[in-house]
């Protein structure tokens, strides 16, 4: 019997296509090209996402300053509430409640001085203390006897100070003495 040996031809082997110093270059170029058009491409999408960064914080901020004050207003809705209420009983009861209209006056005044007091918001100045240019506007001066000089007589309107800052002076009367 034949034996069947397996021959195996072998294919013609391939000469390693040696490059030219100009192909290699060639490809380096195209190489190079494609890695600026990948840094270009991803430069676009980076600056467009930091473009619409920006515009999303600048509406924010925008949006910010235009409704600063809701918080605060929706707090003192209530109160307004509470003056209408006030009025709508003082028109029906007249005269013959003024005890009950002065009590709810009160309720009312206490509420806003809750509301201020929430929002770090002071009041300064009463009778007796010592005008200061940077807190207080005098608008007369006078002169009592037992008083001091330029000691605070009247307040027509107290001063009001958010956290550190004076955001009305008081309207005083000062003492004045003759001279």
């Amino acid at each position: 019997m034949p034996s069947k040996e397996k021959t195996t031809k072998s294919a013609p082997k391939k000469k390693a296509t040696k490059k030219t110093p100009t192909a290699k270059l060639k490809d380096e170029i195209k190489s190079l090209k494609s890695e600026a058009e990948n840094q270009s491409d991803r430069y676009l999408r980076l600056k467009a996402e930091f473009d619409n960064y920006r515009r999303r914080k600048q509406e924010e901020t925008s949006n910010l300053l235009k409704y600063d004050g809701e918080a605060v207003i929706k707090q003192f809705l209530s109160v307004l509430d509470d003056l209408d209420r006030l009025e709508t009983a003082s028109a029906e009861n007249g005269e013959s409640n003024k005890e009950t209209l002065h009590e709810g006056i009160e309720m009312i005044v206490n509420k806003i001085n809750k509301r201020f007091d929430e929002l770090d918001v002071k009041p300064f100045t009463k009778p007796g203390d010592t005008v200061d240019p940077e807190l207080h506007d005098a608008l007369m001066m006078r002169s009592e006897e037992g008083k001091a000089e330029n000691e605070i007589i009247e307040v027509f309107e107290k001063g009001y100070r958010y956290k550190d800052r004076v955001i009305r002076h008081a309207k005083v009367v000062v003492n004045q003495t003759p001279s």
